[in-house]
């Protein structure tokens, strides 16, 4: 079984496909295979998976195994409505085989295997399934990604206790943007005179991508 990481956020729009792409180029750096795989993506419009054709376009660069894979194989589950899952399936029961299947097929190619969420952890999927029960169903660690806004120490802090409650190996890595240049005075602080280690997605990638491997 490939190494299995799964990408999470504190919310929508954090920069989680930016996240995982600095993540493949780094483990494919250092010789290792790598692949990736969105479970489910919403706002997908006449068969077009946005973020789904990104993903498969640099893994395709990065890994030649990935050749004859589509965007099928990295998207196994898709729904148009741009809306939590539950949402936008009307509530139809997550097919977790289609899943397991698919991480199953992409995982003989790679020695890492990124594995992308959509949200936040407590996104619905159905009336059974969260989107952080998916992280423990497929034995994966967790990169939780989380801003440099007004308000990140609040998300930061109630996202990692999740993530703790439900035993998730994880690590936090912080996606600072250039207009987050306020992050310095008013949340910064908090975390130095917490002991709480700030890992930036940016500058730390290689750090971020050591660690998650050692999960």
């Amino acid at each position: 079984m490939a190494k299995r990481i799964f990408i999470t956020a504190t919310n929508t729009d954090i920069g989680k496909t930016y996240t995982t792409k600095l993540l493949l180029k780094s483990y494919a750096s250092r010789g290792l295979r790598v692949g990736v795989i969105k479970p489910i993506e919403t706002g997908v419009r006449n068969g077009f998976c946005p973020d789904g054709s990104e993903l498969l376009s640099l893994v395709q660069e990065l890994n030649p195994e990935f050749k004859d894979i589509s965007v099928a194989d990295i998207v196994p589950i898709t729904y148009e409505l741009p809306a939590a899952p539950f949402v936008a399936s009307n509530n139809k029961p997550l097919n977790m085989n289609t899943l397991h299947v698919s991480i199953q097929k992409l995982e003989k190619l790679c020695d890492v295997l990124i594995i992308e969420g959509a949200g936040g952890l407590y996104v619905p999927v159905d009336e059974k399934y969260m989107m952080i029960d998916l992280i423990k169903e497929f034995q994966a660690s967790a990169l939780l990604v989380t801003h440099c806004s007004l308000g990140c120490i609040n998300d930061t802090l109630l996202s990692k206790k999740a993530l703790e409650d439900k035993n998730i190996s994880h690590i936090v890595g912080f996606n600072c943007k250039k207009e987050d240049s306020d992050f310095l005075h008013v949340s910064l602080p908090y975390f130095k005179q917490s002991g709480f280690e700030v890992l930036k997605i940016t500058t730390d990638i290689d750090t971020l991508s050591q660690l998650l491997y050692n999960l």
